[in-house]
């Protein structure tokens, strides 16, 4: 055998290219799984921790690039975290501080490989992201809906005041984990996508059941405006008034579907009741001066006096309470540098968002999903700590991808004119 055919490998084919394509694939796979564990996370670490580890590994190896278009997102959130190292240096010897800086670190840092990571391949990572996301979404709703029924409706291992929380440990994360899933779905039969829609239907549905019983306002307010955005969007990047038809047909039977279920849910006694009582704009926890919003307020005064902040998991010594919004936890966590650094993603990464769900490119339809899932996480951001969730990161760091092959798109875009001419 030649030297050529052995480096070749039998048939001729580059043994760097068989392997290379291998590789790929198992990265594709570990990904997936990875994106498939994000619901599973009662225990810690969890199993999305371990493997989105593996991922960063595996892709790191091979893949590692950074595109100039992405460094602006990575020196925010930098900036936010050097913020809270500065803010820790006093209380460096007491372990809950550094175990929650540790793991700001970690959770940011995988918001940067969602960056990265779908900044090239982006169409068909995109598609592994949203459809394991989905997947974990219909996990996450089978068990939720299943040990709220079970447990009828009471507290338990698996409930909390009556509200279904599994897997997760907060029902207000279960139903704001969910919205990314609820979109993915609604997005394809809105867009007329029917092909498979013995699986679709039946798997938003039981998203949306797990969302109403997490009986969590935020959450179900927040799905309210991110389908309102996809449909507008959807409906405005429309090609022709054919398709907007089809639009405006499929966003009314997902309306009259979601109607009927929650007619139904709500013509049961105790689940109306209690539904209701969710419902208020404000319970007892959020009034007077020293509840959640008097709290912050209060807060106010005190953030401006200190430029190094409270440091990390300080606040709730004061108040007695946790902050419950990521922008007064910026700044009272982080101090001024951090406060200041996750304002400006906000800013940036809305930008951003709005112009890719409103202008034509490749991944318009993946991002007229994983945008308005992360905007609706900034306005939650407003009333609960979101800065630790995961599936923040998540659709915070595939906007940023999209933007990398956004622009990269658009530089190439005269070769292929002339190409074409």
């Amino acid at each position: 055998m030649s030297e050529t055919a052995a480096a070749q490998g039998f048939g001729g084919a580059p043994s760097a290219r068989r392997f290379t394509f291998e590789y790929a694939k198992l990265l594709d796979v570990v990904f997936w799984l990875t994106m498939f564990s994000g619901s599973v996370v009662f225990i810690e670490p969890s199993p999305y921790d371990f493997l989105i580890l593996i991922t960063l590994v595996l892709w790191a190896i091979r893949e590692f690039y950074v595109p100039r278009s992405v460094l602006p997102f990575l020196l925010v959130l930098s900036l936010w975290v050097v913020g809270g190292l500065f803010s820790l240096i006093p209380y460096w010897n007491e372990p809950d501080p550094v175990t929650y800086t540790y793991h700001t670190l970690f959770i940011t840092a995988t918001g940067m490989f969602f960056a990265l990571f779908t900044a090239r391949r982006t169409s068909r990572r995109l598609d592994l992201l949203l459809s394991g996301y989905a997947a974990s979404c219909v996990l996450a709703a089978a068990i939720a809906v299943t040990t709220w029924v079970l447990g009828y409706g009471e507290d338990g291992e698996w409930t909390l005041s009556g509200r279904a929380m599994a897997p997760f440990k907060d029902p207000n994360v279960l139903g704001s984990y969910l919205v990314t899933g609820v979109l993915y779905l609604a997005q394809g039969i809105i867009l007329g996508r029917w092909r498979y829609l013995w699986l679709t239907l039946p798997s938003l549905a039981l998203i949306l059941t797990a969302l109403f019983l997490s009986f969590s306002r935020g959450s179900m307010g927040a799905c309210v405006i991110a389908l309102v955005m996809m449909v507008a969007f959807l409906f405005w990047t429309a090609d022709t008034a054919r398709m907007r038809r089809t639009i405006m047909a499929g966003a009314v039977a997902f309306v009259l579907m979601a109607g009927a279920g929650l007619a139904a849910a709500l013509s049961i006694d105790s689940v109306r009741e209690f539904f209701f009582q969710r419902a208020a704009v404000q319970h007892d926890y959020d009034e007077g001066p020293t509840g959640r919003f008097g709290n912050q307020i209060r807060a106010i005064p005190m953030l401006l006096e200190r430029p190094n902040g409270m440091g990390p998991l300080r606040y709730r010594l004061t108040f007695d309470l946790d902050p419950h919004s990521s922008y007064v936890n910026a700044f009272a966590s982080n101090g001024w540098l951090g406060g200041f650094s996750f304002i400006a993603m906000v800013v940036l990464t809305t930008f951003l968002g709005f112009r890719q769900c409103l202008t034509r490119h490749p991944w318009m339809r993946q991002a007229q999903i994983v945008f308005p899932a992360t905007f609706v996480f900034f306005l939650q951001g407003f009333q609960i700590d979101i800065d630790h969730w995961r599936m923040f990161y998540v659709t915070l760091g595939a906007v940023w991808g999209i933007e990398a092959a956004r622009r990269r798109w658009l530089a190439d875009r005269p070769a292929r004119d002339a190409r074409s001419a």
